[in-house]
């Protein structure tokens, strides 16, 4: 290890990033240096112009693009002490595209599909709670809390902790996933009791889940943390209380479930009804 990365971990550890956003900027800077197969000590604004405009060129989303400037911004800024990235390099648009969303007759078919209990209870969890994939893996056993009808999300995204419900349905699936695989740590553990279930296990599982129950929509994980968010705004909760459940900071990003409501766009009328009568109608 260079000490060049080795002062970077030292800095991201005093800014108490979390391990994923630790290993994705290592990841990138070090990406960044073998493209021009040269420090980034001897690099310049240039240099990360073009290797951004590189990733443009294979396809990259645009998020992947911004994540990739903010960890050469970071080892500029924070570790090199140098100014020159952020005036020089703008950030890519991001595009808007909206979540995909099941009805809750198609979520049933997706848990029905799957077989496993203990998979089916994570997937079940995700719904009922909207967590992250993430979240839902790390889950402790001691995080249940049976008598106020809480879980405890321990250290989510921004290293936040928050409660969600614990619905009846939910427990009665835990309970019986606790009887049978009794687990004494992590509530769901791999086939190592020390750690717990791998994410890309769920994402396939959700995956074959999806296609066992002949969904046609493209389904991950994070699908069902949308079904969640979207589905307790049809039912007329408040925007401010689904934002609490998601662990989101700003209510914007909340504010996109509206978008996406299917029962609210559905029941609007259109404009066209208006002036036309009903198909099937005898009147003029």
């Amino acid at each position: 290890m260079t000490a060049l990365r080795q002062r970077m971990i030292d800095d991201m550890r005093l800014r108490n990033f979390s391990a994923q956003t630790k290993r994705t900027y290592i990841r990138y800077v070090a990406a960044f240096a073998k493209h021009f197969d040269q420090s980034p000590e001897h690099l310049g604004p240039e240099q990360a112009r073009a290797f951004l405009l590189h990733l443009v060129d294979r396809g990259l989303s645009p998020s992947t693009v911004n994540l990739a400037r903010c960890a050469i911004r970071f080892v500029e800024h924070v570790t090199l002490g140098r100014e020159w990235s952020t005036p020089y390099i703008a950030y890519a648009r991001r595009e808007y595209r909206l979540p995909v969303v099941l009805s809750p007759s198609e979520v049933l078919r997706l848990l029905d599909a799957v077989v496993n209990l203990k998979y089916r209870t994570i997937l079940a969890t995700i719904y009922a709670t909207g967590m992250r994939s993430s979240e839902a893996t790390h889950l402790l056993v001691s995080d249940i809390d049976s008598e106020r009808n809480l879980i405890t999300v321990r250290q989510g995204k921004g290293l936040r902790d928050r409660h969600v419900m614990r619905s009846p349905a939910l427990l009665k699936l835990l309970r019986a996933h606790w009887r049978r695989e009794r687990p004494v740590y992590w509530l769901f553990p791999s086939a190592d009791p020390s750690t717990p279930v791998g994410i890309s296990t769920i994402r396939y599982v959700c995956k074959r889940a999806s296609v066992d129950a002949g969904l046609s929509k493209r389904v991950t994980p994070r699908t069902l943390r949308h079904c969640f968010a979207t589905h307790l705004l049809e039912d007329g909760n408040d925007i401010r209380i689904i934002q609490e459940l998601l662990g989101h900071r700003s209510l914007r990003t909340t504010a996109r479930y509206t978008h996406v409501s299917g029962i609210r766009i559905a029941s609007t009328a259109s404009p066209l009804d208006r002036i036309l009568p009903p198909i099937g109608s005898d009147k003029p």
